[in-house]
């Protein structure tokens, strides 16, 4: 049996509809927003309640641990939710994680990441790792109502990879085997700059788009108005400056010859909505 967590969200549910005639098991916090799946059961839990994870749990083999939003407790919701699994028996865990997670890795979200697969490793379960860029699907909103994308991503280049195309990954390694002990990159076709991508955007949407590089200290400043705490913000700007640093530039083929389809590119994505 298959057990899913977050199989509401964005990435979950792309991922459930793709997991067709396998025994499956939606863990989700609120059970009225379950995906329909023919066959497939509903329990109800959230990130970190162990007991209610026991029982979500109970008669999993592999769990695709889809990471929790982000938060300033998400390693610990993610390491609680990991024990859980283990004590009710979870022989493999499939983790969503990002490309470059390491504990000094400029993307503040990328250091919850290696916590979150280190702990993984120490548990001693099999296990695989989806390391995803950025999403694809966020490009097109780093556009600001006046047309401009603002960030201290200088002319880095980022591989964006779209959500379907991680479904489709996690929906191939979830029901076939060789990947025990693996992590995977998963980008795009291409890297691509934001000064290209607003290129793009201006010639898909016939409206001019622009982007305009911060420094760190203008983008702390531009985003001081949402009035977010400082780990959010801080996950913000640092998404930026992962781009300028290289370290989402990388382009694997891991979607292809994992699916056996080539990955979405950016002009594609943009042209489909």
């Amino acid at each position: 049996m298959i057990g899913v967590t977050g199989s509401t969200g964005q990435l979950g549910s792309r991922i459930v509809a793709r997991l067709t005639g396998v025994p499956l098991r939606l863990i989700v916090r609120d059970p009225a927003r379950a995906p329909s799946v023919p066959g497939a059961s509903v329990a109800q839990a959230a990130y970190g309640e162990h007991a209610a994870l026991l029982s979500a749990f109970e008669g999993v083999d592999v769990l695709l641990l889809v990471s929790a939003s982000e938060s300033a407790d998400r390693v610990a919701l993610h390491k609680a939710t990991i024990d859980a699994a283990v004590a009710a028996g979870v022989q493999r865990i499939v983790y969503t994680s990002f490309v470059g997670a390491a504990p000094g890795a400029t993307f503040t979200f990328a250091r919850d990441h290696w916590h979150t697969e280190q702990h993984i490793r120490s548990v001693g379960v099999d296990f695989t790792f989806l390391r995803d860029n950025i999403y694809l699907d966020f490009v097109p909103g780093f556009v600001g109502s006046d047309g401009v994308i603002r960030g201290p991503a200088g002319d880095g280049r980022v591989a964006a990879v779209a959500r379907n195309d991680v479904a489709a990954v996690a929906a191939a390694v979830l029901t076939s085997d060789g990947h025990s002990g693996a992590t995977y990159d998963l980008t795009g076709p291409a890297a691509f700059t934001l000064a290209e991508a607003a290129a793009v955007l201006t010639d898909a949407w016939g409206r001019k788009v622009r982007y305009e590089p911060e420094t760190l200290d203008e983008a702390y400043r531009s985003r001081e108005p949402y009035g977010a705490p400082a780990w959010e913000v801080a996950g913000w700007v640092t998404s930026y400056a992962a781009i300028a640093s290289g370290e989402l530039s990388g382009v694997t083929t891991a979607v292809r010859d994992l699916t056996g389809a080539e990955p979405t590119g950016l002009e594609e994505y943009v042209r489909a909505q």
